[in-house]
């Protein structure tokens, strides 16, 4: 019983260390407690311990081959390796151990997927065609829209967004990115004149949470991830034929067109809100394969 308590215990330091020290979405905590949990199980079943303070790499890469010839990916393993990396460094912070399992490991190689971003024929379809529902709803779907293309912001950072980080008299809005690091984002003023009509409409709704949320449902409560997800993949499938259509495809969709269009791409990181410029370079491959059929039919060495 003490032992439980014990583990009980620690596990609830760890989350607070992933949540309040490392910044880390809940989203990411739980999936992390997940992955170490179901380590845990592992252990147990194949090596009748489940002791992970006295783990080696050999047990750790019996597991790596079970979840492969379970037909894991090479990228969810990677991803369960860094929950359990994380757990060996919190261990190592709390003096637990002296060093990780993990300390020579190398992550597993995996296919870079190539996401693919809606036309501008696609996304004008969607702003200037499909007919939106009248009053709330509508004002409040086709603003979500047109704010993901046109600020490349996260979904989170949407959902989070407050009605004090909005200001359409200087065009900008001040968005909560990963690790908790603000940053302005100028918005276009036919935005800021939409946003004027949502908030005429928006009095129509109670506000049931203390929190003064920007978007918000017609019951009075903020957007899950799941509503904006089915948001944006309901009216893109009215367009779009595409397998993937989220809020991270509009996401690529922004940095994409932007660099096709001359964008400078250190602006454009500035304004995704990444801390690297690798990040960014992602998104370039779509603009040079505008580059390359802008060099094939203008190169005299390619004409007929």
């Amino acid at each position: 019983m003490l032992t439980v308590f014990f583990m009980e215990n620690f596990v609830n330091k760890f989350t607070d260390y992933l949540l309040l020290e490392k910044n880390y979405s809940r989203h990411t905590v739980t999936a992390y407690i997940n992955d170490i949990t179901f380590f845990e199980i592992f252990l147990s079943s194949e090596f009748d311990d489940d002791n992970l303070i006295t783990v080696n790499y050999s047990q750790i890469r019996s597991w790596i081959v079970s979840l492969s010839d379970d037909g894991i990916s090479n990228a969810t393993i990677n991803r369960k390796i860094a929950a359990l990396k994380s757990y060996y460094r919190f261990l190592r912070k709390t003096k637990q151990i002296d060093s990780s399992p993990l300390l020579k490991h190398k992550a597993l190689k995996s296919p870079k997927k190539i996401q693919i971003p809606f036309s501008e024929k696609e996304v004008g379809m969607v702003l200037n065609q499909i007919a939106y529902k009248e009053g709330f709803e509508g004002i409040r779907d086709k603003l979500i829209i047109d704010l993901f293309y046109t600020t490349g912001i996260r979904r989170s950072e949407l959902i989070n967004l407050k009605i004090s980080n909005v200001d359409v008299f200087n065009n900008s809005i001040k968005v909560m990115g990963k690790r908790n690091k603000e940053r302005i984002i100028p918005i276009l003023p036919i935005i800021s004149d939409q946003i004027r009509k949502y908030l005429a409409e928006r009095p129509q709704i109670q506000d049931v949470e203390k929190e003064k949320y920007f978007f918000k449902k017609l019951n009075g409560v903020k957007l899950n991830d799941s509503f904006v997800y089915r948001l944006i993949n309901y009216y893109f499938s009215n367009v779009s034929e595409k397998v993937k259509k989220s809020p991270h495809i509009l996401r690529h969709t922004f940095a994409t067109h932007l660099l096709n269009n001359g964008a400078d791409i250190n602006s454009v990181k500035e304004l995704l809100g990444h801390s690297s410029l690798a990040s960014t370079q992602v998104y370039t491959h779509n603009s040079l394969a505008e580059l390359q059929k802008v060099y094939n039919s203008a190169h005299p060495r390619n004409k007929k």
